[in-house]
């Protein structure tokens, strides 16, 4: 029987037509599996999705080492990325519920029946409403007290439309010299050309070389009066005429001169310690006004009173309307008096002298003068103090120069006394100028180089030396414009220096006529 079961697996193996019972191919074999591995593939992401995204079975891991619990812990606390792709930090509000959450947090703690609520709601609304409108307005009177702002009744506590209360006099703010609109043009060093060069130059035989006086004034006319030796000159800066106003006999002088604010009168300090006031349009001495017991060599004009300052110490106030022009006399100081200014608004009087003091007087309350006490002595220079201005754009802030021995430039704030900037100017200071139409300062200057130096305010950076006197610089005024600034030397010479010209490239605001204003000591007289 085996022979023949032989013979027929032989036969049956050559027939190629019919299939083969041996193992199969190991192409096939591939092929099968293949196609059973993507199959099973395919089938077990289909349902690990399905599960893990419905009941929460996780997805097999190729690290069998590790549970599946942690995994899930570590998923939930620390996600790689926040859905939606937003910030961790900020929560999606596009997927937030904000009703849902506005209903939890206010959901009452007690678990209320709905027809408990229903009668609640209609006994309980009005109770509610004026709990709620008390509480308001309790709240809203605790932050008017807090904010200081009173009762505010109903308005805001910030509120843009009304205008701010003003500030305290006492107060200065440093920042309203650069933010002010009506301050005068802000020059960067070298915008702007300064010629340093003197535009015209005159003679001025007998110049008194004497630090102590004030031998020249620039009128709002137009006019330059000057005292050369015994006589006093009037110069008309827009014809060049030149007049003698008097002449004083033989030993006398003038030892300070001052023009009115407005008109012709000028005010001549003698050195026997008269004050003689002159109409310069008539040329006619009009009256004599004693008081001192020696020479006047400063003047200050406020409106009809002219404050005196003597070699005597005393300021003597004088009304030059009344008879007895006597109003009162200040003696703040131990030696001559020898610079004397009155500020823009004229509510303080500045005051230096040879005793290296600066006084500032407050202006008299409902009346004329000044109080008989000063309100502050600055005693910060080592010298005498000449040389005084105040600022025109910020009326607090007086500056002054000392002498030889201190050469120094204060700023002080007169509203709190206190010093605001020193400046050392190697030399000694004889005169004190604000511009009218810069932010700057000119100071005329002595030994060595005898110049005029011109700042920057407030920072005092130096912006150029007007040099061509060969003595020190005795005195300097402005011309009516602010433009031009007029010095005498000890070299007995006047120079003109064009150095405060306005800008030509801003825009030009329209003169308009008026005509000259009557001198107010010409009003009182009838």
């Amino acid at each position: 029987m085996s022979q023949f079961n032989f013979v027929s697996d032989l036969q049956n193996a050559l027939i190629m037509d019919g299939e083969t019972r041996g193992p199969a191919p190991r192409w096939k074999k591939k092929l099968e599996a293949s196609l059973n591995g993507s199959v099973n593939t395919t089938r077990s992401v289909l349902s690990v999705s399905y599960n893990t995204s419905f009941s929460g079975v996780q997805a097999p891991t190729k690290t069998p080492g590790k549970s599946s619990e942690s995994k899930t812990k570590k998923s939930t606390t620390t996600p790689t990325k926040t859905p939606g792709g937003g910030d961790r930090f900020i929560p999606n509000r596009a997927a937030t519920n904000f009703e849902l959450a506005h209903f939890l947090v206010n959901k009452d703690s007690g678990d209320k029946s709905d027809g408990e609520n229903e009668k609640a709601t209609s006994s309980n609304s009005n109770e509610s409403n004026v709990q709620a409108s008390a509480h308001k307005g309790e709240r809203q009177k605790l932050i008017s007290e807090v904010a200081q702002v009173g009762d505010s009744k109903g308005g805001r506590i910030l509120c843009y439309q009304n205008k701010a209360p003003a500030a305290p006099e006492t107060h200065n703010n440093p920042l309203k010299v650069v933010y002010s609109i009506k301050t005068p043009i802000s020059t960067k060093s070298g915008s702007r050309y300064i010629p340093t060069t003197s535009e015209r130059i005159l003679d001025a035989p007998d110049f008194i070389n004497d630090y102590y006086l004030n031998l020249m004034d620039w009128s709002a006319d137009n006019i330059v009066a000057v005292a050369l030796g015994s006589c006093v000159y009037l110069w008309n800066a827009q014809t060049g005429n030149i007049e003698q106003l008097t002449e004083f006999e033989e030993g006398d002088y003038a030892g300070s001169l001052s023009w009115i604010q407005e008109g012709q009168i000028l005010a001549i300090g003698n050195s026997t310690g008269a004050v003689e006031l002159w109409d310069c349009s008539k040329v006619k001495r009009l009256r004599v006004m004693d008081g001192h017991s020696a020479r006047v060599g400063s003047l200050a004009w406020n409106s009809f009173l002219v404050s005196s300052g003597s070699r005597d110490g005393t300021i003597v106030h004088h009304d030059v309307r009344a008879r007895e022009h006597k109003l009162s006399t200040l003696a703040g100081h131990t030696q001559e008096v020898c610079g004397l200014k009155w500020s823009t608004d004229f509510k303080y009087l500045a005051s230096g002298g040879n005793d290296n003091l600066v006084n500032v007087w407050s202006a008299a309350s409902g009346g004329v003068g000044t109080a008989s006490d000063p309100m502050h002595k600055f005693n910060d220079h080592q010298a005498a103090v000449r040389a005084l201005a105040w600022c025109p754009w910020q009326q607090s802030t007086l500056a002054s120069g000392g002498g030889t021995a201190d050469r120094c430039i204060k700023f002080w704030n007169v509203n709190n006394g206190t010093l605001i900037k020193s400046v050392d100017s190697k030399s000694q200071v004889c005169a004190l100028l604000f511009s009218r139409h810069y932010k700057e300062l000119i100071s005329a200057h002595g030994f060595a180089n005898n110049q005029l130096t011109i700042w920057k305010y407030p920072t005092m950076v130096k912006q150029a030396d007007l040099t061509g006197h060969t003595s020190r610089v005795l005195q300097m005024a402005m011309s009516p414009d602010g433009s031009t600034v007029i010095s005498a030397g000890a070299d007995e010479t006047l120079r003109l220096w064009n150095c405060f010209a306005p800008d030509p490239l801003a825009s030009k605001k329209a003169v308009s006529t008026s005509k000259a204003k009557q001198s107010v000591f010409r009003q009182s007289i009838r």
